[in-house]
């Protein structure tokens, strides 16, 4: 999710559409909160690792 986000924030910001790069941030930032939850044990969804 995290790749997928930076790759949507980069061609946002290279074609200059906001939408694009709003989504990108969006799905960074969600990825990098499950990432989180993961790494410090708790389970997510019912797994203990988020890949």
């Amino acid at each position: 999710m995290i790749i997928l986000g930076l790759i949507l924030l980069l061609i946002g910001l290279l074609v200059g559409m906001g939408l694009l790069t709003t989504i990108g941030g969006i799905l960074i930032l969600v990825g990098v909160v499950l990432w989180v939850l993961g790494a410090t044990g708790r389970a997510v969804g019912g797994r203990k690792h988020f890949f």
